[in-house]
């Protein structure tokens, strides 16, 4: 269980970007990042709220992906985590979460890395 945790609140992304009001336009761009990133998809599920904002999360082979919008005041929080059990997955989610970043545009982030796992007490 080895593996790196990235949790992220970005604040002051543009409301009007697609990604932020539409569970279409964030689930291909996550789709579209995990790939890039060379992790491997085994399921994904995003909901649409109205009026808007969207929650989505993508189920890795190595762990997941999940992040939430919040259009009205400009927000997003993300969660990365991948596991490294057989071979080390840190830059794919760093890549990953800083595409998703560049996408989403914030204005001003907050970042914790989080190494879990190690040797068993």
């Amino acid at each position: 269980m080895d593996g790196i945790h990235l949790l992220g609140e970005w604040y002051g992304c543009p409301s009007g970007l697609p990604e932020m009001t539409r569970a279409d336009a964030l689930r291909r761009c996550c789709l579209d990042a995990v790939e890039a990133a060379g992790l491997t998809i085994v399921g994904e599920r995003f909901h649409q709220f109205d009026p808007q904002g969207v929650t989505g999360a993508v189920i890795l082979a190595e762990s997941h992906l999940a992040v939430h919008t919040w259009p009205e005041i400009g927000s997003v929080t993300i969660d990365v985590y991948v596991c490294n059990f057989t071979t080390d997955n840190s830059d794919k989610a760093r890549r990953l979460f800083t595409e998703l970043e560049r996408t989403l545009k914030p204005e001003r982030t907050r970042l914790q890395e989080i190494y879990r796992g190690g040797a068993d007490g």
